[in-house]
């Protein structure tokens, strides 16, 4: 371990700001430099037939993990492929249907060598982002960024903002790409089932009893029969339906209000409630919790357009799906 000795005079919150500031400015100056050159990017990887391919070695690698993982979140099928173990088969795995979007600060790491000689060699679109001109990366570019000359915030030079820039550089063409592909929310979330914002995303349907579950009686089934449907389908209720269409609902609670000796000699008809609260396959999980919370209920038949019944959703499978 390095032995160093204390600044005695350290300010943390004015080095805080330092480095914030100096980012703000590569940032800045990021924003200022998109061209053409960006916008011929943004069409190649949108016309890909295959993936785009990113890579970099040390702090750049790290940086173009998290384009590749921001790229294939938002509907820009990529991976990152690390250079060393492409120098060792892995570039077995690149295609001339992919592209290419190599990181380096100086643009002359050795590690990026051997991808760029068989992107030129297979003619597979190469993109470079690194912060030297005259480098071998730069100069091998089928579409060269520079990044702008704005010192690190580091006092010894570390990768800084140099990667922040590198960093947003990589959002703003995911960002671009999101854009002209039309990806939606309801396309994030069919990626990020298990994520917060997939889990809002969920849709009734997906969630939805259907077929011989949904508990379905007519208007002149006898009380018997309909308490049979009740307690077999387990979902404290019954639709009943008429023509195909739900016209009314039986639940548990309308059954204790009616409970005398002569419930049984009554047929559905009497005891439904007509019109029930209905919610449509399409609609939103969420949407359909804050049905039931607000009417303090506990299923709701799903049903389509012509109000033929679908499904029938209960809170709990909301709750189990993680939909608060």
């Amino acid at each position: 371990m390095l032995k160093t000795k204390p600044n005695a005079n350290f300010d943390a919150i004015a080095c805080a700001k330092h480095v914030i500031a100096r980012e703000i400015e590569g940032l800045s100056a990021v924003a200022a430099a998109f061209d053409a050159t960006f916008v011929a990017v943004v069409e190649c990887v949108a016309a890909l037939k295959g993936l785009l391919i990113i890579s970099g070695m040390g702090k750049s690698g790290h940086v173009a993990r998290k384009i590749a993982a921001t790229m294939a979140s938002t509907g820009t099928p990529a991976y990152f492929v690390h250079p060393s173990e492409a120098s060792h088969g892995d570039l077995g795995m690149i295609t001339t249907d992919d592209a290419l979007l190599l990181l380096s600060n100086s643009g002359e790491t050795a590690e990026l060598g051997d991808l760029i000689h068989y992107a030129k060699r297979f003619d597979i679109p190469l993109i470079g982002l690194a912060r030297r001109g005259s480098s071998m990366l730069i100069e091998a570019a089928d579409y060269a960024f520079v990044l702008p000359e704005v010192p690190e915030a580091s006092p010894v030079g570390a990768p800084t903002t140099s990667t922040t820039m590198m960093m947003a550089w990589g959002d703003a063409l995911a960002m671009a790409l999101l854009e002209v592909r039309g990806f939606t929310k309801e396309d994030f979330g069919v990626l990020h089932p298990g994520g917060k914002l997939g889990q809002a995303l969920l849709r009734v349907e997906a969630l939805m009893h259907s077929g011989d579950a949904v508990p379905l009686v007519a208007p002149d089934t006898p009380m018997q029969e309909v308490l049979l449907a009740m307690t077999t389908k387990r979902f404290g209720c019954a639709g009943v339906i008429e023509g195909g269409k739900l016209i009314g609902l039986i639940t548990d609670g309308d059954l204790r209000r009616h409970m005398n000796p002569k419930l049984l000699e009554k047929s559905a008809r009497d005891l439904m409630t007509a019109n029930p609260r209905t919610i449509r396959p399409a609609s939103l999980a969420a949407e359909a919790l804050g049905v039931m919370n607000s009417k303090s209920i506990t299923s709701l038949f799903v049903v389509d357009d012509a109000q033929k019944p679908v499904g029938i959703l209960h809170i709990h499978d909301c709750l189990r799906a993680g939909v608060m």
